[in-house]
């Protein structure tokens, strides 16, 4: 698949000069959604507006990044169908799709021709998980490593431990959203944030740098009027790019930040990865890691 480059994403990517401050050449995580999509069961919340692949590619370039990575939308379960009939039609879009472990290789392997790089197991707010070790997950997982895929891991970092141990005995590729979502009180002494530390070291694990915001609004945890959501983000980050390297992190604006409309900003993203990887060096090495995993 050829693809075209704008001329910001060019000058990163063919001159690496590392102390140009451009914009990020990719959006590592988004959601585009139809406001009537179907909802799962357990869906936590509901949107009463539609953000179609055309909003989010005009606010892409309002912003100079020419990619994104669209993420399954939780609250339709297994409805990835709007999601890949955009893929289809524009190719600077991937996505990650959840689906069931009784999916096939064959139902896989179309996806993968749509836009598809990874599935997604959506695991937040959850109170009982899946075996991960069991023969239909087993399979999953193959199939995910045999395309070449990734597995993309949304959950709570207390509840992050033996579901890494079951993806990495798998041999699959892992990317952690929103920085691993350590329980708040314990920071980077959160278990989860150990294990994410560990797992890298041993070169499979990628984690993003996204919605720092939803840090103190979980199910795990009931949201803290006198909690700083940015500040813990910022500490997270500053410690992920310190102890992992901008090889194993991604940037995602998480737009159009579902259930913190009016709250969060294309404009706060930006400026959060500017906290977060303040180096313009930094920020270029993302986008080539980010290249690399969702476009190589």
């Amino acid at each position: 698949m050829t693809l075209h480059v704008s001329s910001d994403a060019a000058a990163q990517t063919s001159t690496g000069d590392a102390h140009v401050d451009l914009p990020p050449v990719v959006d590592c995580h988004a959601h585009i959604f139809q406001q009537d999509m179907p909802l799962s069961s357990n869906a936590w919340t509901r949107t009463d507006y539609s953000f179609t692949a055309d909003d989010y590619l005009a606010l892409l370039d309002a912003y100079g990044i020419h990619f994104g990575v669209i993420s399954g939308l939780s609250i339709s379960g297994f409805y990835n169908d709007y999601m890949i009939s955009e893929l289809r039609k524009h190719k600077r879009l991937r996505g990650t799709a959840i689906v069931s472990p009784a999916t096939d290789r064959y139902s896989l392997e179309r996806m993968r021709e749509d836009g598809i790089i990874g599935i997604r197991l959506q695991l937040a707010r959850m109170t009982e998980l899946p075996d991960f070790r069991s023969e239909e997950y087993n399979l999953l997982f193959r199939r995910v490593r045999d395309l070449d895929w990734h597995v993309h891991v949304a959950i709570e970092g207390p509840s992050l431990p033996p579901v890494l141990d079951a993806l990495e005995e798998s041999g699959v590729k892992v990317v952690i959203d929103h920085f691993g979502h350590p329980d708040p009180k314990l920071g980077v002494n959160c278990p989860g944030y150990k294990a994410i530390l560990s797992a890298a070291e041993r070169g499979n694990v990628w984690v993003k740098l996204s919605g720092g915001f939803r840090l103190l609004g979980t199910a795990a945890w009931r949201t803290d009027p006198d909690g700083d959501a940015d500040k813990i983000a910022d500490t997270i980050a500053n410690h992920l790019v310190a102890n992992m390297g901008t090889e194993r992190l991604l940037w995602g604006s998480d737009c159009p930040f579902v259930g913190y409309e009016g709250r969060i900003t294309f404009d706060y993203a930006l400026e959060r990865l500017r906290r977060w990887a303040p180096k313009p060096e930094d920020r270029w090495r993302l986008s080539q890691t980010a290249l690399k995993l969702y476009f190589g």
